[in-house]
Parts: C-alpha cells; structure tokens; sequence
C-alpha cells in the first residue's frame, strides 16, 4: 500500500475532473469535489508521517526503473508542503462554495470544479516528481488549470490577464524544457537522485551555467524580482477564491522546484552571494511596491513577491538553520496568505470595493472580519508570538552564522517586517479603521457585496456567509496552530533541511527502489 500512496493525491482529483466533465452537478459534484481532497489530504498526511518515521516513499510507475521510468517520490519535504498545500485548497474550495460562485451563474460550475481539480493534481505532480521532465509536465498542468481558472466568467481584463500569465509561464516552461533537454544530453538522465552525482563531474562552466538557467526558470514562477512582473497583474484579476489558492500555492511550488533542484543537483557550500542579493532585492523592492498600492488585492501580491525573498534569505545561506527557516517560513507562507485574501475578500464583498480610498467612505466590515485580517495581518508582519515570528526567528538565528552576508540579510528582512506592519496598517485603516463601528456577525448577510453578486438576503446566502466566514476563519486559527506546534515543525524541518544537504537516503530510495 505506501509504494502506491504517492499516486493517490494526483489521480484522485484527475477522477473527479472527469466525473465533473462527465455532467456530475450540482450538489453531488460539490460533495464530490470536498470529499476528494478530503482523501487528498489523508492521504498527504499519511505520506508525512511514513518519510518522518521510515524515509523516503517511492513509487516506480509501471515498475520501470530510472531513468526510464517516473518515479513519483514523498520525503519529509515534499509530503509537509503537499498537506499543508492540499488542506489550503480544501478551505478554498469550501469559501467557493459559500460564496455561490460555483452555482451562481451557468457554466461556471462545469469549469470551476474540473479545473480545480487539475489544480490541485499539478501541484501535487510537480512535490512528488523524482525528474525534472516530469515537474515540466506537472507545471503545464497547473498553466492549463491556472489558465481557466483566471478567466472564469470571461471579461477584458481577466482575458488580458490571462495572456500575460500564460506567455510568462509559457516562455518559463520552454526554458525549463530547453534546459531539461541541455542536462539530459550532458548525463544522460532528467531523474533528480542520478542528476546528483553525475551532475558534478561536468565542467565547471557548464555546471554553473545549468544552475543559472534552473534559477531563472524557478525564479520566474516563484516570481523573484525582477522576474515578478507578471504576478500583480495577473492574480487580482480573478475570483476572490482563486485568487487566494493561487497566491497560497503556486509561487510555492516554484520555490520548491527551486530549493529541490538547487540543492540536490546543484550543492554549494556556504553563502550563495548571488541569491543573497536576490534575496535582498525581492524584499525590499516588493514591499516598497505594496505599500504604493491603492488597491487592496493588488497590495498583497506585492507583499506576496516581497515575502519570496525570506525564503531565498534561507536559501542563500545554504546550511541546515537557513533551511530550516526557508521551510517553516513556506509553511507559514501558505497558510497566511491564504487567510489574507480570504478575509480580504471578505471586506471587499462587504465594502463593494477593493479601491482602498473608497473603502474609507463606506461602513466598516464586522467585528469577525476585522479581527481574522489583523489577526493574519500580525503573523506575516512577524509580529510574536504568531507563525510569522516563529519562521523569522529561525531565519535570523540562522544569519547570526553567516557573517556579513547573514547580517544583511537579517537587517533587509527586519526592515521588511516593519514596511510589512506598514503595509498591512493600511489596509487595516482604509478597511476597518473608520466609519461607524464595525457590526457583529449577524450583520454579515446584511451588508454591501461586490458588484456582480446578488445581495444575500436569503437562508442559503446567510449559510453561504457562514461558510465563508468559518474558513477564512480555520485558515487564520491554523496559522496560531503553527506557532503553537513550533517544536515539532521545527524538528521536521531541521530533518528535511539535513535530507536536501545529505540526500543520500533520496537517492538510495529511488534508485534501488526502496521506501525507506
């Protein structure tokens, strides 16, 4: 049973796109949708718990070994990102479904729901891949998914945004393409765990050369500056709901195809100056833009870029407390922004805008939104003793030990924290900070929505707010939960960190076939 567990999270959802395309509707397809990535992420968590206790689980497909074969493999890792990951795109999943957007309008379901689905089977393809073709496939699976999903319900400017998404990732996936053919053409393998050694017997030029194209490439889907541009643009053009799993999860896998392939295939030893200055640059010049934004969704993709760059400050110091801080702060990264743009949008269904001077003039949202968007709002600003400080903290414990380097990174991130507390004041002003005082929950139904939306005056619209409500409401109380499993995260993490430094058992498992 564990050698076929890591095929689960990336077929169940590719059957339950094909029972939506079918003509499953309704009700059934939305409890179809819920329970599949219910038994996602069981079954993400079960992949957890066996590589903490036991290593590595490969799966070969269709018992082909490498490089022939796909090897679809769950370390500590991948399988911690995955059930965060997949539990994100549940509580997303079920704030779409109290928002009405999977029923409201005709033809919306038929395309919200399989494309999801495909979603969440690319993610979970591009953790679990042992080789790099296959993490190229994973990624024109998500485009595909990604593409439809930002231009559900059509429009200009969702269609504009659209395109501009789809030639960014498009022209990432040809480099990434062209770079998987170069590596396979100098070793003879795409499979991550032989790329490792042989790898580091070709030139020195070469190898650094390789290294550098990987690093574009990941680096414009995890949208490192300068390589950001198309994000802003791109994520506050769709659905509120898309909008939040799309800023929860998808630059995080592209760092996790950055860290996995930098480390694994690409080893340094000691600082990377190069990342570093990345690192530095992501930070500041992303929260220097939020912080010139008027529009609140907008604002939090720029804070979203600037926030990359703490997980590049973990990555550039290349050791084991750099990267147990990278990890963590991915961790918190994704639960954090997922509860941002879910109460966001809660406040601008609630304002009837996302123009943060035209909030101003109208009636606050309630108490209950208020309190789930500071209480976010604290942890990616770093403010203790939430999830936000806990990742930060590792962070700076890991630049104490890495000289001038480690203290400019330290010095940039605290600097960012603080234009983060800024930023985030803003919203909290424009948003929560004036006109009357904000109504309690039985005033939820009651208030002002985002044009487009019927007003919910109806038992099934107050149950939808509900619903609404409670998941924004989970994604923010499992964001403390982080804080509170410190420990225990931390020590994951330390064991993933040594895993991606010392990839002996990686490698050992996927080519002699063994899961642990």
């Amino acid at each position: 049973m564990n050698s076929v567990l890591p095929a689960v999270p990336v077929l169940l959802p590719l059957l339950a796109a094909c029972a939506a395309v079918a003509g499953l509707r309704g009700v059934p397809m939305r409890l179809l949708a819920v329970g599949t990535l219910t038994a996602v992420l069981a079954a993400s968590a079960t992949l957890l718990a066996r590589s903490d206790a036991h290593g590595p689980v490969v799966l070969h497909a269709g018992g082909w070994p490498p490089p022939l074969g796909i090897a679809l493999v769950a370390d500590r890792l991948s399988a911690l990102l995955l059930t965060v990951s997949v539990l994100v795109a549940l509580a997303v999943l079920l704030f779409a479904i109290g928002q009405g957007i999977t029923e409201d309008r005709p033809g919306t379901a038929a395309v919200l729901h399989p494309a999801y689905q495909v979603l969440v089977a690319g993610i979970a393809l591009a953790y679990l891949s042992g080789d790099l073709f296959n993490l190229f496939v994973a990624f024109e699976v998500m485009l595909g998914a990604s593409y439809v999903l930002i231009t559900m319900d059509g429009g200009a400017l969702r269609t504009q945004a659209g395109m501009t998404y789809t030639v960014v990732s498009l022209t990432s996936s040809l480099l990434l393409l062209t770079t998987t053919a170069l590596l396979y053409a100098a070793t003879g393998t795409v499979t991550l765990a032989q790329l490792t050694e042989r790898v580091a017997g070709l030139p020195e030029g070469l190898r650094g050369a390789l290294g550098l194209l990987l690093l574009t490439v990941f680096g414009i889907k995890a949208a490192v500056v300068p390589l950001h541009f198309w994000l802003p643009d791109s994520y506050p053009t769709a659905p509120a709901p898309i909008t939040a799993v799309f800023a929860a999860l998808l630059t995080k896998v592209g760092m996790y195809a950055l860290l996995r392939t930098q480390t694994l295939v690409f080893p340094r030893e000691g600082v990377w100056p190069l990342l570093a200055v990345v690192a530095v640059t992501t930070m500041l010049t992303g929260i220097l833009g939020a912080i010139a934004q008027d529009d609140v969704n907008r604002l939090l993709s720029f804070a979203l870029v600037s926030h990359i760059g703490f997980m590049l400050f973990g990555l550039a110091l290349f050791d084991v407390p750099g990267l147990t801080g990278t990890l963590l702060y991915m961790v918190h990264h994704i639960l954090v922004q997922a509860a941002l743009f879910l109460a966001a949008a809660l406040a601008v269904r609630q304002t009837g805008t996302t123009a943060l001077h035209r909030m101003r003039a109208r009636a606050g949202p309630t108490l209950s939104v208020a309190a789930l968007f500071g209480l976010a709002a604290m942890s990616l600003a770093g403010v203790p003793p939430f999830s936000g400080f806990v990742a930060k903290l590792a962070l700076l414990r890991a630049a104490a030990e890495g000289g001038g380097a480690g203290y400019a990174l330290a010095g940039a991130a605290l600097l960012t924290s603080l234009l983060t507390l800024y930023a985030m004041l803003k919203i909290w002003n424009a948003a929560f900070g004036t006109g009357p005082p904000p109504r309690h929950d039985s005033a939820l139904a009651g208030r002002r929505r985002a044009p487009g939306h019927a007003r919910p005056t109806t038992s099934p619209r107050r149950r939808g707010s509900l619903l609404m409500l409670g998941t924004t409401a989970g994604m923010a109380l499992t964001g403390v939960l982080v804080a509170v499993l410190a420990e225990p995260l931390t020590r994951v993490g330390e064991q993933a960190a040594e895993d991606l430094l010392r990839p002996e058992a990686y490698r050992n498992a996927v080519l002699r076939g063994e899961d642990g």
